[in-house]
């Protein structure tokens, strides 16, 4: 089966909110030097990273049981 017929992996459930090790400060920086690496401006304050890491939490994680 190629990637193009499975299904979408993401969000990832999320059993227990807080624990998965990668996702971290580290990951949050990585993706932001991402961003200025493809010429996006670079984050500027600490609310910048608060958005960033939100996003990024609403994107790999879901709090809601998949059917």
């Amino acid at each position: 089966m190629t990637a193009a017929n499975r299904g979408p992996v993401y969000p990832l459930p999320l059993k227990e909110p807080h624990n998965d090790p990668r996702f971290d400060c580290g990951l949050v920086f990585d993706v932001a030097r991402v961003l200025e690496a493809h010429d996006y401006p670079a984050l500027a304050a600490g609310h910048d990273l608060l958005e960033l890491s939100q996003a990024l939490f609403g994107f790999i994680y879901s709090t809601e049981d998949k059917v």
